[in-house]
């Protein structure tokens, strides 16, 4: 049987420690080693045991949880998942979180709401395995029972082969997971002031993604903004969906537009690239190309597939530049993909092909 991935918590609060512990001691193959209410604390306990991985909050006393991640990073590096409230003001925080080397960002669970906790659990749980695999090297089995894991069905019907009114536009849809904030940030930055329309899934709680596209659209050429219901895609812009909402691409004779809503996890997300993907595929067929990136688990993948069969070029980042090569390797696995390329030529072949 493999070693269970051994969890540090780090938070201020008693109560997210607790819930946070509680959480993840579900999961049998996670092991709650510590808890620390401070980084001094923590750097205490890390001395006589090094967790594989720390779930750090953001705001504390004594020392900032940025400050206590810089040290870890430059001294002795363990993967870390930041847990942070939904606070508006904190999200650009978080959002240097992860350039200074977090892998995962998950929220403070919610108490009161079976619901949520439930949803919480599967994604807390998923952002810890997800942090062990890419800096620990080791990729745990999924062995504990969760709600039925329901596909892009639940959303959007499949693609039913009849064509729409002739269109040459192109667009670009784009999944990504774990690793992905700096992926985006490499594929963006390439894309030059007329690219084709793009629209992108992270995996990212709610209102992370508005600091996530601010923060983008800052460094881009292209314009970058979170993804507003009925926002049309353009040239020259990437539109990102909203995190804990499904979005999906639209037509409208010639104009290209998405749609934000809500529904149940896909593929245990929300917003789901399944659901991106088969929409794609539905709307934009051969006009699409669809790029899958760095990520834990297979969002993405039959959507992908979906994609490739409806006549769209399709990408997967490679295995040596994903920091978790899940989602790519599923997508590959099943014939989903065109091309494997590295990190920095997909955007040259994106836009080879628009």
């Amino acid at each position: 049987m493999s070693k269970k991935i051994r969890v540090l918590i780090v938070d201020d609060s008693a109560v997210v420690r607790k819930t946070l512990a509680e959480v993840l001691s579900s999961d049998p193959q996670i092991e709650v080693m510590a808890t620390a209410p401070d980084p001094f604390i923590a750097a205490e306990k890390i001395l006589h045991e090094t967790p594989d991985v720390i779930s750090l909050d953001v705001e504390m006393p004594r020392m900032d949880g940025l400050t206590f991640l810089h040290k870890i990073m430059s001294q002795h590096p363990i993967p870390v998942v930041i847990c942070s409230s939904l606070a508006e003001e904190g999200a650009e925080t978080t959002i240097r979180a992860l350039e200074f080397g977090a892998v995962e960002i998950i929220l403070k669970p919610r108490l009161g709401a079976k619901q949520f906790l439930e949803e919480s659990r599967i994604r807390v749980c998923d952002a810890i395995k997800a942090a062990a695999m890419a800096k620990v090297k080791r990729a745990p089995e999924r062995t504990y029972t969760v709600a039925p894991k329901l596909t892009a069905d639940a959303i959007i019907a499949k693609p039913t082969g009849t064509s729409m009114i002739q269109t040459t536009e192109k667009i670009v849809v784009v999944g990504a997971s774990t690793g992905g904030t700096e992926a985006l940030r490499v594929f963006l930055e390439a894309m030059p002031l007329d690219a084709p329309g793009i629209v992108i899934v992270q995996h990212m709680p709610e209102h992370f993604t508005a600091a996530f596209a601010r923060r983008l659209d800052s460094i881009c050429r292209i314009s970058v903004k979170e993804a507003e219901d009925n926002d049309t895609v353009i040239r020259g812009r990437a539109l990102i969906a909203p995190g804990n909402r499904h979005t999906l691409l639209k037509r409208s004779g010639a104009r290209y537009f998405v749609e934000v809503k809500d529904g149940p996890l896909v593929s245990r997300h929300r917003p789901s690239v399944d659901v991106l993907f088969r929409s794609a595929a539905r709307y934009a067929a051969k006009n699409a190309v669809g790029v899958i990136m760095t990520g834990m688990g297979d969002d993405g993948a039959r959507g992908m597939l979906e994609m490739r069969d409806a006549g769209a070029f399709t990408i997967a980042q490679d295995e040596a530049t994903s920091v978790v090569f899940g989602m790519p390797h599923e997508a590959i696995k099943i014939g989903s993909v065109s091309r494997v390329l590295p990190l920095g030529g997909i955007a040259a072949e994106v836009i080879k092909q628009t």
